[in-house]
């Protein structure tokens, strides 16, 4: 069945070209912020004498205020907004997972108080949480993968919860029950592994809101330090300057935009190709 599925997502990736067109997109995106050491600028070398240049040969994206490369700190940006994405979904989909697919397998009371406990947390504007949370901690690239993380699971608690409670009247689940074993490994074995597209498909949404949560925070100045840059920090900077020097703000606005796009559109190709009940035009 998982092998099928995975050739359900090959298909879709070839017949969707807005989704293999994201795939294609988005490692670019991780390659250029990989080697962005290729880049002859240093990111955070200041020059006064060469500030708020527009783009040109030498400098792709133009200067800064500070006269610092602006290519060269979108793609060190790059490397701090997608891995903030990327980890904090790490973190979210691990607590969403434990506590969803044990709310869902167990039941009865202990599935009515987890849920209530999600409702709790969903009921609080998480943002507003975070920069109360961002305020009081030391400022880190780690804390705000953590905050993110902690902020963010609930979606998917309640997502793999539906699936867990359809998993589990599988026979292959019923069998390994009835054959005495152990309750983490009925879910280790075979509930997680049975609903692993649909885990797939909630964390690769969840990695564009976490991307667009870390941009908002640097936005208002709670994300990284400086001289430190990720593609939020850049946009805060280029507020001040947008009449002026409109490039600040167009260069990492469009690096969050179509990342996150990317990611929505290899949520929707996920989705098609996992769940089989989905209409297919």
């Amino acid at each position: 069945m998982n092998q099928m599925r995975w050739r359900l997502l090959k298909t879709q990736l070839l017949e969707q070209k807005s989704g293999l067109a994201a795939l294609i997109l988005l490692v670019v995106y991780a390659l250029m912020a990989a080697f962005a050491f290729v880049v002859p600028h240093d990111p955070n070398a200041i020059n006064l004498t060469a500030r708020l240049q527009p783009p040109s040969s030498e400098h792709w994206f133009g200067t800064d205020d500070n006269g610092r490369d602006y290519f060269a700190r979108a793609l060190y940006g790059g490397r701090v907004s997608l891995s903030v994405g990327f980890l904090s979904m790490i973190v979210s989909t691990i607590i969403g997972t434990a506590i969803g697919t044990v709310s869902g397998y167990f039941g009865g009371r202990t599935d009515s108080f987890m849920m209530r406990s999600v409702d709790i947390f969903l009921s609080i504007p998480s943002f507003f949480l975070m920069l109360i949370l961002n305020a009081y901690l030391k400022p880190s690239i780690f804390t705000i993968i953590i905050i993110i993380g902690l902020l963010s699971w609930m979606y998917i608690s309640r997502i793999v919860r539906a699936e867990t409670i359809s998993a589990k009247e599988r026979e292959y689940v019923v069998y390994a029950r009835v054959s005495g074993q152990s309750t983490f490994r009925i879910i280790w074995r075979h509930i997680i592994p049975s609903i692993m597209p649909t885990i797939i498909v909630a964390a690769t949404i969840n990695i564009a809101g976490s991307i667009m949560m870390e941009s908002a925070l640097s936005f208002l100045g709670l994300g990284v330090r400086p001289p430190f840059s990720s593609w939020g920090s850049m946009l805060n900077n280029a507020k001040g300057y947008i009449g002026e020097s409109p490039y600040l703000a167009l260069f990492p606005g469009l690096f969050i935009l179509t990342t996150v796009l990317c990611f929505n559109f290899l949520g929707d190709v996920f989705r098609v190709a996992f769940e089989p009940k989905v209409n297919r035009r």
